[in-house]
């Protein structure tokens, strides 16, 4: 799944998986979590992260080599946040087949609004809004209870950096996945409040077509 920070590849990925019976290998969460040890490496992983830089190949490709392996064959999976540079695209194609692009996009003023009001719980990981996609009580997790918090990047200036280390970085992928002549299947939004369910229904119709669900 392809999209800038913000575009809901987490969101969608999560609607996908149920309905889809998949794996979702998310590396920023697996960042995220990593970040929160008292070590020197998830000191550098934070440092990267605050500053809205990514973190550097190497160490992502060994960490989604690790969660692939876990993976029970024969079952699919959906890769949120990987790959981001030409290295790890290139990497990918080495180790598994990809069968689609779930690409997101989406007006970078409507991703500095979301992020700037997203909440996420700390038990599950469930995403919400705070305009748009609200738990039924205020700060509160609607599947398991835990409690909401704002991600310490999800500001303007940091988002507007990784907006741009996306497009910097990122962008070029989209040339080299259609060489590869893997299919895409497009998706996006230019309303702020836009749910997600009616857009994961639309990937799911277009995933029929080639046979992907």
């Amino acid at each position: 799944m392809l999209g800038a920070p913000g575009a809901g590849k987490g969101t969608y990925a999560s609607r996908l998986k149920e309905k889809l019976d998949v794996e979702t290998i998310a590396t920023g969460d697996i960042f995220r979590e990593l970040a929160k040890e008292n070590s020197d490496l998830a000191r550098k992983v934070k440092g990267y992260m605050e500053k809205g830089l990514l973190v550097p190949d190497d160490f992502v490709i060994e960490v989604l080599k690790q969660r692939l392996s876990k993976i029970p064959k024969g079952k699919g999976f959906i890769l949120d946040g990987f790959p981001r540079t030409m290295e790890q695209a290139k990497m990918l194609d080495a180790i598994t087949k990809i069968d689609v692009i779930l690409m997101l996009d989406v007006p970078d003023w409507i991703i500095i609004e979301r992020l700037s009001t997203r909440r996420i719980c700390k038990n599950c990981g469930t995403v919400y809004n705070i305009l748009y996609l609200k738990p039924k009580v205020g700060g509160i997790c609607d599947k398991c209870g835990g409690q909401l918090y704002q991600r310490s990047d999800d500001n303007p200036e940091v988002i507007k950096k990784r907006l741009q280390v996306y497009k910097e970085q990122t962008t070029p992928l989209i040339e080299f996945f259609k060489e590869k002549k893997i299919p895409f299947v497009i998706s996006g939004t230019t309303a702020l409040d836009q749910p997600p369910e009616p857009i994961v229904e639309k990937m799911l119709v277009e995933l029929k077509k080639i046979k992907l669900a």
